[in-house]
């Protein structure tokens, strides 16, 4: 962590996602920096820019609630982003609990382990499938537990053909990251997974510069390219499991889809009992 700090290194990284003809500002002459000024931005949130350069730089941690709100209007953030943003400026626990292992609620794992047709997993906070049912493993072996969701995307040759959109995936996964954790960047075991992605991926070490920060909850689309049935386009619904910083994962296809025929073809092949981790 440099000394910038979350805040700090969040709001210059968003700033330099931001160009002056984003935001009606005029982009006349050479500049040096990729995004806004540290002034313009200023100017757009109606702060001095001699605050926000404390802000940026660490001297000042905790703005206020309007502050906040200005910056990220003025950086164009979405409501997680900027849920995300007064995150980051509440003051640390100063004290970290004893790390537990994570389990998934007994009730989860009976519904998830029921539904021998859907596939359906169970991530944790630092995207380990801590449980899944055979239909998800047999969708995608990156789905079974004990597997880290994100080193899987980054580091597993495998996964580029799993995944035709695979730059996609990548983001929406690093920005999930994000999500899970918070302002809580100190984690021992965010650290020691990151500097292992920074040291082997050049695409995880862009899209972690970006502090990019997606919704826990929610729902999209995805392609995979199985090996036995070709071609599977799937709906997915992300649900914040209440009580834990787990998600529930679930797959499904459009009923009488070629997906959905795909779909069932694979269920035969989903033998065995659901597995959790550790």
């Amino acid at each position: 962590m440099s000394t910038a700090g979350p805040l700090g290194e969040f709001l210059r990284a968003r700033r330099d996602l931001i160009g002056p003809g984003d935001v009606g500002l005029p982009a006349h002459g050479r500049r040096r920096v990729p995004g806004l000024r540290r002034e313009e931005l200023a100017l757009l949130a109606g702060i001095s820019a001699d605050y926000y350069l404390r802000l940026e730089q660490g001297r000042d941690r905790h703005p206020s609630t309007q502050v906040l709100d200005a910056l990220a209007r003025a950086l164009r953030l979405d409501a997680t982003a900027t849920e995300h943003l007064h995150g980051l400026a509440r003051p640390a626990p100063t004290r970290r609990p004893a790390p537990r292992p994570e389990r998934v609620p007994v009730g989860i794992r009976q519904l998830v382990g029921s539904w021998t047709g859907t596939p359906a997993f169970v991530h944790g906070r630092h995207l380990d499938v801590l449980f899944a049912n055979p239909m998800a493993t047999a969708l995608a072996p990156i789905f079974r537990a004990g597997v880290n969701l994100l080193r899987a995307v980054f580091l597993d040759p495998s996964v580029p053909t799993l995944y035709p959109a695979l730059t996609a995936v990548a983001a929406n996964a690093v920005a999930g990251l994000r999500a899970q954790v918070g302002a809580d960047v100190d984690d021992p075991r965010l650290t020691e997974l990151v500097d292992e992605l920074t040291a082997g991926s050049e695409r995880f070490r862009r899209l972690w510069a970006r502090h990019d920060v997606t919704d826990r909850a929610g729902g999209g689309s995805r392609v995979f390219q199985h090996p036995r049935v070709g071609e599977l386009e799937l709906r997915y619904e992300k649900l914040g499991i209440s009580g834990t910083t787990q998600s529930l994962i679930v797959y499904h296809a459009e009923p009488g889809s070629p997906s959905a025929r795909s779909l069932a073809r694979l269920a035969p092949t989903a033998v065995g009992s659901a597995a959790q981790y550790p």
